[in-house]
């Protein structure tokens, strides 16, 4: 029997997935901050945390694992693995692969081994790989390295938004009420005033405001939604073009939360049409599968596995970490 380990190591929660070679479920684990970028010390403890709390759950020893694949948040450049190759070896792990975050997103939101995926969660990023197995990423590195939005973004664009319009700058916008029942405040001049005198931070929630201002035609928000979903479809065919991929067939995923549970068209209708010019035959889907189990697939065909039919169509069932037990036993 073949055991592999799947890691998706997220700013906030890393999870652990581990299956045998025909998609049984036998353990899993969770912690917080898989992201070295933010903290290298705590990441390493999530990461350890998780993963052995997969292989003990499973009553299994890390020699009984044929493969691991961690997908880590924050795992971009060069200089990032030379800080992650010897923080796994060092928790004994020597059968493994590492690469960023979005690549299991794109691997669970697809039944090819190749494929482009665009995240647009707390921020944003876009990564394809070809079926030669070259690998591009493009952007994940905030605005000022030529990146726009996500919510850790586009809540700044909110909160201007609705100060613009109270100066005269911007038209009226029904960003404004819902940015003051969100914060708690009666005027825009007093949070003005609070935000300024206190030096406060808007709230990344505040990013979902413009769904609801969109849902109700506001011009303020579209615009900025819009932009999002041009500026998500350059990326796209940015890296489309980079791997040569213009004549294939194959799936652009769409992963984070901006795009699977709030987007209407929104974002996505610029894509689509993005996607179009560059590569007529592929196909924009939405992530519906927990990236976790992307990790698990990525981990059996790094070990030469061909992914049986059935595996595909137990393990993409899999959408909430939480009852991913329950679905299988």
């Amino acid at each position: 029997m073949a055991y592999y380990l799947g890691i998706d190591g997220g700013g906030t929660k890393t999870y652990a997935l581990l299956t045998d070679e025909q998609g049984q479920v036998l353990g899993k684990g969770q912690s917080g901050n898989g992201n070295h970028q933010i903290d290298a010390a705590v990441a390493a403890e999530s990461i350890r945390s998780a993963a052995f709390g997969a292989i003990a759950d499973a009553g299994l020893q890390l020699a009984d694992i044929r493969h691991t694949f961690f997908g880590l948040a924050g795992a971009d450049r060069e200089p990032d693995y030379r800080i992650l190759h010897p923080m796994i070896r060092s928790m004994g792990f020597t059968d493994y692969s590492v690469d960023c975050d979005t690549v299991i997103g794109l691997r669970a939101g697809t039944k090819r081994p190749y494929g482009v995926a665009l995240i647009c969660g707390t921020g944003t990023n876009a990564a394809g790989r070809n079926p030669q197995g070259e690998h591009v990423q493009c952007g994940g590195f905030d605005y000022m390295y030529g990146d726009f939005g996500g919510g850790g973004a586009l809540n700044i664009e909110v909160f201007r938004s609705v100060i613009r319009a109270w100066d005269g700058r911007e038209q009226p916008t029904q960003l404004t009420e819902l940015l003051l029942s969100l914060l708690g405040y009666d005027t825009v001049g007093e949070m003005f005033d609070d935000f300024y005198d206190n030096q406060r931070s808007v709230p990344v929630d505040a990013a979902r405001l413009l769904f609801a201002a969109a849902a109700g035609q506001d011009a303020v928000a579209l615009e900025i939604l819009n932009r999002q979903g041009v500026e998500l479809g350059k990326s796209a065919a940015a890296v489309i073009r980079r791997l040569g991929m213009e004549n294939e067939a194959f799936d652009v995923v769409l992963a984070g939360s901006l795009l699977t549970r709030g987007d209407r068209g929104w974002i996505r209708g610029p894509i689509e049409q993005a996607v179009r010019a560059v590569a007529p035959a592929a196909s924009v889907v939405t992530l519906a599968t927990e990236p976790v189990v992307g990790a698990v697939w990525a981990a059996m065909e790094a070990d030469g596995l061909t992914i049986p039919e059935q595996v595909y169509e137990q393990m993409r069932l899999f959408r909430d970490f939480e009852h991913i037990h329950q679905t299988t036993r």
